[in-house]
């Protein structure tokens, strides 16, 4: 005897037979949808980049292939794995184009093809890096995380270090190591204890107007924010052993849950500034005060290729799997 099947509004098959079949063969679906889904995992990834080459972290569209985004080499790699249904990436963090990561974020779903199980993370990450060839992206580590879990609501913080070199006349004589990864400067020094008592200024809760760039965003992000951290510390060369001279170098970090457009690098430009004499502290507590993007003095902002995000974090319990799944 044939059975034929008609498909119903809520994705049932149903039998033309009698009902007796139907509910059989709708027990049956139903069945293999629920065996399906649960073949499904969403992972979180970490994953660094060298920004100079990409026009930001996330997706560019295809019109636009000049320059691609990391988020469009992350899903071209993942889509090599063959995956049952395209798999689009959530990045945590929006950073610009010349700007890099150490540890940027995100999540996606990912489903097999043939019912197979869902890749252990440790493959996930070898495999995604094999296919990402000689980009200079890097997937670092990857957790299977719940299935309302969110890679950029549920951020509790970032962490941005700008890093900046004293004492050169061009960036052509700084180290090939950091040639793109930080800010030169001809000025051998900076009052940095003048740096310091402004950065305290924008510490804690403001109206971060005057810090943020004009976007198609602006309307729709309170420029509230809430910054944890502002500090001015010595850094150094990733090649500081080994080079013919010293180049002294100093680093920039702030934390926040989230920032405005371009905030960081108008933080950075500003309190340069402050250091070079150019710009006072008074004068940098009334450009706070103005919350108003106008008030910042133009041409100030910090350059994209001395900026790094280096940290996004999340609580431990919003990552965790049932016992039921991390078991499958």
């Amino acid at each position: 005897m044939s059975v034929s099947l008609i498909p119903r509004e809520d994705g049932l098959l149903v039998s033309n037979i009698n009902n007796q079949k139907g509910l059989q063969i709708q027990c049956e679906v139903s069945s293999t949808f629920e065996d399906t889904m649960q073949n499904s995992a969403r992972y979180l990834i970490f994953f660094q980049y060298i920004g100079t080459k990409y026009s930001g972290a996330v997706r560019v569209p295809p019109h636009q292939l000049a320059k691609k985004g990391v988020q469009n080499y992350l899903e071209d790699a993942i889509k090599r794995l063959k995956p049952l249904h395209p798999v689009s990436l959530t990045v945590s963090s929006r950073t610009d184009t010349g700007v890099h990561a150490f540890s940027n974020s995100a999540h996606f779903d990912l489903q097999r093809k043939n019912d197979m199980p869902p890749f252990p993370a440790d493959v996930l990450v070898e495999a995604v890096n094999f296919h990402l060839g000689t980009e200079q992206i890097r997937v670092t580590h990857a957790q299977r995380v719940p299935d309302d879990f969110h890679a950029r609501f549920r951020a509790q913080s970032r962490t941005y270090v700008y890093r900046i070199a004293l004492g050169v006349p061009h960036y052509s004589l700084l180290p090939l190591t950091d040639r793109d990864l930080c800010w030169s400067l001809r000025q051998t020094e900076l009052d940095v204890g003048a740096m310091r008592e402004a950065a305290a200024l924008l510490v804690g809760v403001h109206d971060f107007s005057s810090f943020r760039a004009v976007n198609s965003d602006l309307p729709l992000k309170s420029p509230v924010k809430t910054l944890d951290l502002a500090s001015i510390q010595p850094g150094g060369s990733f090649t500081q052993a080994h080079f013919h001279r010293k180049i002294s170098f100093w680093e920039l970090t702030f934390r926040s849950r989230s920032f405005l457009y371009k905030q960081v690098r108008r933080m950075t430009g500003a309190l340069v500034a402050v250091g070079q004499g150019r710009l006072s502290v008074p004068q940098l507590k009334e450009i706070l005060a103005a919350r108003d993007s106008l008030a910042y003095p133009q041409g100030l902002a910090a350059p994209a290729h001395g900026l790094f995000l280096t940290r996004v974090e999340y609580r431990e319990e919003d990552l965790q799997l049932s016992q039921q799944t991390s078991e499958e």
